[in-house]
């Protein structure tokens, strides 16, 4: 007796479902070939790529809709994926999921400056909002480094910070509203236009879910007026526990600057070659700090923070006098990371969080760490609120440097929970820090996180292998589901 060809029925059953997507989304809106689906196998975290099963580009939310609704019924999972600027892998395709990609989403729908807020598509870029309203005065305050090509709706997904979310705050602290997609393809509505919703703050609970609970289809955004005067400083340390003191004691004596950020050695050295900008190349960290508000009040705080950084012996300090020279302050520290390629064939981008008291402490440690590893590493960091992200260099051509950049990293984040931070400030948890969760979280503790995500999602089909290091049928985990559905077929093999 002749037995079934296995790769046969993954075929058979690949070429099933890609049929059926094209009935719902026509012409070139679905792509099947191995070279179409090549420039989505990987996302911003390239030492990980996986080809798709299937890529499909809706344009109307009915088509999102229809599309969710035929891979719960069929159960096939589904991996949503905006620019796929994540760093944590968070839009790495699965060989057995469908790659949802949003990027035709891309419009500003509605400018309602009497609300201060913009209804826009979850494929509009970051920087794209502020774009829009310019013009009038107005902008989106979060402003990651990637903002020209990262998009709102994988702002939303990541909880997005940038330079400037010290004193505006994160993603969580712009947005009033979200339309989105569940996985039965269910539309629904959160918030709006107002400044809070009644009962459960749900969308709290999707800012940051990283595509694990429904896929967002619109974005209801706070708009700001422009501050009426921005100047920054440029302030150069001998060492950075030196710079790490400014930091703390700028905060200390109440001061909350727009923006505050600190770049050590490498990374200084790096962004100057590469944009030029007159950084400081004598110095051991560059601290640059942005004021913004009514020019007395501006002027005012200048000069105390000038006076608290030369109480601790600073190297040198410059004051911008236009905004040409504010933009070019901060181009060096918006260009470190692409930098960083000029001085190392790859590099790892890291994302973790300490208190701001710990920096000097995991500095010295974090470079123990690289003499140990034998990798280089730059440091570019949030400091206002202690986001590090390290920039650990290495050669991928050269056996074994990935798994010592990817063990070097893991051993960052276990020294930013040990000194009480936590794992990720902005990039999530995504593949890259999955497995470091028991670092934080009890068993109990995942387990009821994966409740949640069985009430919205019962047949765990949304961003597979994404965020929990061990995932649980729901049936397993009580009663919180809404329903039980069948469970995804077994992995399919990589075309």
């Amino acid at each position: 007796m002749k037995m079934p060809d296995p790769d046969a029925d993954v075929i058979a059953r690949r070429e099933e479902i890609t049929a059926a997507l094209r009935t719902i989304i026509p012409g070139e809106g679905v792509i099947a070939d191995a070279t179409g689906m090549a420039v989505y196998e990987s996302d911003g975290l390239t030492a990980y790529r996986q080809l798709p099963l299937i890529v499909v580009l809706p344009e109307t939310v009915a088509q999102v809709s229809a599309v969710m609704r035929y891979c719960n019924e069929n159960s096939v999972k589904i991996v949503p994926r905006g620019a796929g600027t994540s760093l944590s892998g968070g839009a790495l395709p699965a060989a057995d999921a469908v790659t949802l990609g949003l990027g035709k989403f891309n419009r500003v729908l509605e400018v309602d400056y009497e609300n201060r807020c913009a209804r826009v598509q979850p494929g509009v870029t970051n920087l794209g909002i502020t774009q829009a309203v310019e013009a009038d005065g107005f902008y989106y305050a979060p402003d990651p480094s990637s903002q020209i090509a990262c998009t709102i709706g994988g702002n939303v997904a990541e909880n997005s910070g940038g330079v400037h979310s010290l004193k505006y705050g994160l993603t969580t602290n712009n947005i009033l509203g979200i339309e989105m997609v569940l996985p039965d393809g269910e539309i629904m509505r959160l918030g709006g236009k107002h400044m809070d919703s009644e009962g459960y703050d749900l969308l709290g609970l999707m800012t940051g879910s990283e595509g694990l609970l429904g896929v967002i289809t619109e974005v209801t955004v706070r708009i700001l007026p422009k501050p009426t005067t921005a100047r920054a400083l440029m302030i150069g340390f001998e060492s950075s526990e030196a710079g790490g003191q400014c930091v703390a004691d700028i905060i200390g004596a109440g001061i909350i600057p727009g923006g505050m950020e600190m770049m050590d050695r490498p990374a200084i050295k790096a962004a100057e070659a590469f944009v030029q900008v007159g950084y400081p190349l004598d110095v051991e960290a560059l601290l640059l700090v942005e004021l913004d508000g009514p020019p007395v009040e501006v002027d005012f705080l200048i000069e105390r923070v000038r006076e608290i950084a030369e109480a601790l012996g600073v190297v040198s300090i410059r004051i911008s006098e236009s905004e040409e020279e504010r933009l070019q302050f901060w181009a060096g520290r918006k260009a470190a990371f692409p930098a960083i390629g000029r001085l190392s064939p790859d590099y790892y981008c890291m994302d973790g969080t300490i208190p701001r008291h710990k920096l000097p402490e995991v500095l010295a440690r974090m470079s123990k760490l690289s003499d140990k590893y034998e990798l280089g590493v730059a440091n570019v960091f949030h400091a206002g609120d202690g986001n590090l992200h390290p920039l650990i260099m290495y050669d991928a051509n050269k056996p074994g440097e990935l798994e010592r950049a990817e063990d070097f990293g893991s051993d960052i984040l276990r020294l930013c929970v040990e000194v009480g931070g936590v794992l990720t400030g902005e990039h999530g948890v995504g593949v890259e820090k999955r497995d470091l969760m028991e670092e934080v979280f009890t068993e109990d503790d995942l387990k009821q996180q994966q409740r949640l995500k069985c009430a919205f999602d019962p047949n765990q089909l949304l961003n597979p292998g994404k965020v929990f290091p061990t995932l649980h049928r729901c049936a397993e985990l009580g009663r919180m589901h809404i329903q039980r559905g069948k469970m995804p077929f077994p992995d399919i093999p990589r075309f």
